[in-house]
């Protein structure tokens, strides 16, 4: 399944993507898919109501704003420097260890809204990220049983203002937690529709030129490994989000760094998952 949720901001609806023409209106079913959803068994429950409910379902209006497709988890958990050529490009060797640190949940924002520049920012970066989901509660999760524990991929963007995250002393959640700073989406992605998730294309573009292009074979630490090793510092709740990294191509690594202004276009995807476009603004707009 390919679940998505629409309307305005805070009020959004569950949904099922069919294709670009045909999204189904899911709201019958009484369910936002949130913590609570994921926990007791939501995406077998959704899957027997849509079997039994198809021929009443109808399509939602095609104007209709696209949300986040999950409803605010309880964390978003981000892993940095997760790709080789990545860490080469920020100067730095490639970890021994994940690198865990978190990103404010008041950053999400569907796929398709404006991504806002904070107030006083110079430095503002892209990152596309494959997001995965926590379908259970996970504390101390062997890697052989990781699979038990995923609900599902998604689209992230990793937006990142640079001087926040590096020169303002403390943690990089600084530079990772403002609004809009979470793009998530078009869809939520059932793990079942995904074949490998360790060789998936992604890529970027700005104002229409690609600036990363990768493959998920690259990771440092697969996703099996990342949740297990995440698992036992923390628990992980249904719902929560984790983000694996970003490839090369980052602003802050190019020669010289090159940061996104108000009017410009960002563009990415990931195979399978979708692709998602944010129009740049200033916070003054």
């Amino acid at each position: 399944m390919k679940l998505i949720r629409f309307g305005p901001a805070g009020d959004e609806k569950p949904g099922l993507y069919i294709n670009e023409e045909t999204i189904l209106d899911l709201s019958g079913f009484g369910n936002d898919f949130d913590e609570r959803f994921f926990e007791n068994d939501g995406l077998n429950r959704l899957q027997n109501w849509i079997d039994e409910n198809r021929k009443n379902l109808v399509k939602i209006d095609p104007g209709a704003r696209i949300g986040p497709p999950v409803c605010r988890p309880s964390k978003i958990i981000c892993v940095g420097l997760n790709f080789s050529d990545h860490a080469k490009e920020s100067g730095v060797e490639p970890p021994a260890e994940p690198v865990i640190f978190f990103k404010a949940t008041t950053a999400i924002c569907g796929p398709y809204d404006d991504f806002v520049i904070p107030k006083n920012a110079t430095k503002t970066d892209w990152e596309v990220e494959l997001a995965l989901v926590i379908g259970k509660k996970a504390k101390f999760v062997p890697e052989k049983d990781v699979s038990d524990y995923i609900a599902g991929y998604l689209l992230h963007n990793d937006y990142s203002e640079r001087e926040y995250q590096l020169e303002r002393e403390g943690q990089w959640v600084k530079g990772k937690s403002c609004d809009t700073f979470a793009p998530l989406g078009p869809y939520l992605v059932t793990k079942n529709e995904i074949k490998d998730i360790n060789n998936l294309g992604m890529w970027l573009k700005v104002n229409g030129n690609y600036m990363q292009q990768g493959n998920t074979r690259n990771f440092i630490f697969d996703v099996s490994y990342l949740i297990s090793y995440i698992s036992k510092f923390m628990t992980l709740l249904p719902g929560d989000i984790i983000s694996t990294g970003t490839p090369p191509g980052v602003g802050l690594g190019m020669d010289p760094p090159c940061f996104l202004k108000p009017g410009d276009v960002v563009e990415l995807g990931i195979d399978g998952l979708g692709s998602s476009k944010q129009r740049v603004v200033s916070d003054e707009e």
